[in-house]
C-alpha cells in the first residue's frame, strides 16, 4: 500500500466532512494511544475456559466512561461479562453495532518467545494472546470511537461498541445471551462490523478486501466410548481406548465429497477479476475446472481453500487414562467438524454414527447451529468496496472456515459482516491461536483511520468519488 496515498485519501474524506475538527488528529499519537490500550489490554487474562471476562469488560467500560461515553456491563453469570458502549448519532440513519469478543484461546508460555499475558512491546509489535483475536479488533473499535468523542465528529448513526464473553466457545455466554436478554439495547442496529475477514497480503504482495458473508457451520462432537476397567499389564482384547482409537479412525476416513456452494462461488468469481487467462477461467466456473485432476489436486493442496470446498474433521483433544498402568472405563475424544453453510448437521451425525458402527461408543453434538449469511447489496457492503476502491483494490465476499458471533445478529435480521481492517500476511495470520501471536502498531493506526473513513462512506455524506450522495 501507498501509505502516502491512502493517508491523503483518508484526510480529504475527514476535511470534507468536518474539516476543522478532523484536522486536529494526531495520528502518531493515537498510535502510542491504540498500543498502550493494546497492550494492557492483553494483561488482563480472558483465556477461555474459564472466560471471567468481567475484569476486562470493567476496564472498556472504564475507558468508555472516562471519554464520555455511556457504557454498561452485564454479566450472564458470575465472571462473564459483556460491556455495550454507545456513541449517539444525528438519528439520520440506523446503528451500526462494532462487534468484537474479550475471550482468548489458551497459550502455553513455555512455547512463546515472550510472556503470551505480557502486551510485549517489540521492534514495532504489540505481542500477546488476543493481538489479533479478539483484543486488536476491540482495540480499533474503542479508539475509533473515543477519536471520533474528542474531536467532535458527528455520523448520521449510532455507534455501538459491543465487546461480548464466550466467544471462543460458541457465544452463547456472551452475543447469544445479548441477543436472548437485552435485545432491546441492540435491536434498532441496522448493520453489524465484526472479525472475520481481514486485508489479505498474497505472497506477490498484491492486497484484496475479504469481506465474510457466510460461515461454514460448526458441528463439535464426543465421542465417549467404554469398556472394562483394570490393569494395563493384563488388557482385554477391546478396551475403552483402542474402541476410541478405532472410532476416531473411522470417522477420519469418512470421505467428504468436493462440493462448490454459491457462496464459495461467489468468492472465488471475485477473485477470477484480477486474475487472467486459464487461471480466471477456472474461477469463473470452479465446479467445471475441479473436473481437471491437475487443477483439483492443486486447489485441495492449499488448506484453506480445499476447506471451502468440502466438510472437514479434525480430532483435537483426547481424554483416556490418569495413569500409565490403568486401563480406564471411559475415553473421549473431541472432534472439530465444520460443514458446508448448505449440509445437514444432522444427515452428517448419522454418518458418523454409522462409520463407528459400535455400540459402546456414544456420539454427542457439543456445538451446532444453523448456517448464515448475509446479502452484498447493503449500504455497508457497499462502502467496503469504496474503501477497498480507496486502496485501488476490490472486495471480495469471502466464506469462513471458522465461525463468529454473526450468526446470532443474522437470525435477528441484521446484516452482519466479517471484517477487520488489518493487512494480513499469510505468516501473521498463522499466529492467531497460534505461537507469539502479535499485531503490528501501523496496523492499529491505520485500522482506526480505515474504520473512521468507512463510517464516512457508510454516512452517505462522502464517497470514493468526492461527491455527495443520500444514503442507501
Amino acid at each position: 500500500m501507498n501509505r502516502r496515498w491512502f493517508a491523503a485519501g483518508v484526510a480529504t474524506v475527514l476535511a470534507l466532512a468536518t474539516p476543522t475538527r478532523a484536522a486536529e488528529i494526531d495520528w502518531a499519537q493515537a498510535e502510542r494511544d491504540a498500543t498502550t490500550f493494546l497492550s494492557t489490554y492483553i494483561q488482563i487474562d480472558t483465556t477461555n475456559p474459564p472466560g471471567n471476562e468481567t475484569e476486562a469488560a470493567r476496564f472498556l467500560a472504564e475507558r468508555f466512561q472516562k471519554s464520555g461515553i455511556d457504557a454498561e456491563v452485564f454479566e450472564s453469570e458470575p465472571g462473564r461479562g459483556s460491556v455495550l458502549a454507545r456513541l449517539k448519532g444525528t438519528g439520520g440513519a440506523r446503528p451500526i453495532i462494532l462487534l468484537n469478543h474479550l475471550d482468548v484461546v489458551p497459550a502455553t508460555p513455555s512455547e512463546w518467545s515472550v510472556p503470551p499475558f505480557s502486551g510485549m512491546v517489540r521492534d514495532g509489535f504489540v505481542y500477546g494472546r488476543g493481538a489479533v483475536d479478539c483484543k486488536g479488533v476491540g482495540t480499533i473499535d474503542a479508539e475509533t470511537m473515543f477519536l471520533l468523542k474528542e474531536h467532535g465528529i458527528a455520523h448520521k448513526r449510532d455507534i455501538i461498541f459491543l465487546g461480548t464473553a464466550g466467544e471462543e466457545t460458541g457465544g452463547a455466554a456472551g452475543a447469544g445471551w445479548m441477543v436472548a436478554h437485552h435485545f432491546d439495547e441492540l435491536g434498532d442496529a441496522e448493520f453489524v462490523l465484526n472479525e472475520g475477514g481481514d486485508i489479505h497480503v498474497a505472497d506477490d504482495g498484491r492486497i484484496t478486501y475479504e469481506v465474510a458473508v457466510s460461515e461454514k457451520t460448526p458441528c463439535w462432537l464426543r465421542l465417549t466410548a467404554t469398556g472394562v476397567a483394570g490393569h494395563g499389564s493384563a488388557p482385554p482384547a477391546q478396551t475403552a481406548v483402542t474402541r476410541l482409537l478405532d472410532a476416531v479412525d473411522r470417522v477420519r476416513r469418512l470421505p467428504q465429497p468436493v462440493h462448490v456452494t454459491p457462496e464459495v462461488q461467489a468468492y472465488y468469481a471475485a477473485h477470477a477479476a484480477i486474475e487472467s487467462g486459464e487461471r480466471r477461467a477456472q474461477l469463473l466456473n470452479l465446479r467445471a475446472a475441479l473436473k481437471n485432476p491437475r487443477f483439483r489436486t492443486a486447489l485441495l493442496s492449499a488448506r484453506h481453500d480445499a476447506a471451502l470446498v468440502r466438510n472437514t474433521i479434525t480430532p483435537t483433544v483426547l481424554n483416556g487414562s490418569q495413569k500409565t498402568n490403568v486401563i480406564p472405563h471411559s475415553a473421549s475424544a473431541e472432534l472439530d467438524c465444520r460443514l458446508l453453510p448448505d449440509q445437514d448437521p444432522k444427515r452428517f451425525v448419522r454418518s458418523v454414527r454409522d462409520a463407528i458402527a459400535d455400540p459402546l461408543v456414544n456420539v454427542e453434538v457439543l456445538l451446532n447451529f444453523p448456517p448464515s449469511s448475509s446479502p452484498t447489496n447493503t449500504a455497508l457492503y457497499r462502502s467496503l468496496r469504496r474503501l477497498a476502491h480507496n486502496e485501488k483494490t476490490l472486495a471480495m465476499p469471502a466464506v469462513l472456515t471458522g465461525f463468529t458471533d454473526s450468526h446470532y445478529f443474522r437470525d435477528k435480521g441484521i446484516a452482519s459482516y466479517g471484517f477487520v481492517p488489518f493487512k494480513m500476511t499469510e505468516e501473521e495470520g498463522s499466529r492467531e491461536h497460534g505461537i507469539d501471536e502479535r499485531l503490528s502498531t501501523v496496523n492499529l493506526r491505520d485500522g482506526i483511520r480505515r474504520l473512521i473513513e468507512l463510517l464516512q462512506v457508510l454516512d452517505g455524506e462522502v464517497t470514493e468519488y468526492g461527491t455527495q450522495q443520500t444514503n442507501d
